[in-house]
């Protein structure tokens, strides 16, 4: 349910075929899901990109709610994807990397000796 649908094997589509029988509503729930990520996949604009999304918004709410109002509070920042096709990822590894050096040097009060740290792990990205 999780992987792309290009990247499925032959029983993995044969799990889905099945599970169309059993919980259409879970197959949906993927399909929903599958459609967004053809709106990333594709080579549109922001402006084509915005009316695919409020589209995917209206009709997935009932699947995604929380995810539909992120959706809608971050619009200009997902769309800005489209203009230039990069992502945060690599500010969030370095976020993600200082929250585990703040978790592990829990207790200790030297902020020089974690600035250190913060910069030696900054250094090797």
């Amino acid at each position: 349910m999780l992987k792309k649908k290009e990247t499925l094997n032959e029983t993995e589509k044969e799990k889905l075929k099945e599970l169309q029988t059993v919980a259409p509503e879970l197959i949906a729930v993927y399909q929903t899901k599958e459609k967004l990520r053809d709106i990333f996949e594709s080579e549109i604009t922001g402006d084509e990109a915005f009316w695919k999304i409020v589209e995917w918004t209206e009709s997935s709410y009932k699947y995604f709610p929380k995810s539909c109002q992120t959706i809608k509070r971050w619009i200009d920042e997902i769309l800005a994807y489209f203009d230039n096709r990069t992502t945060q990822g690599a500010v969030e590894e370095i976020n993600q990397k200082i929250k585990l050096i703040k978790r592990r040097a829990y207790g200790l009060t030297n902020f020089d000796n974690f600035r250190r740290r913060v910069l030696l792990n900054w250094h090797f990205c």
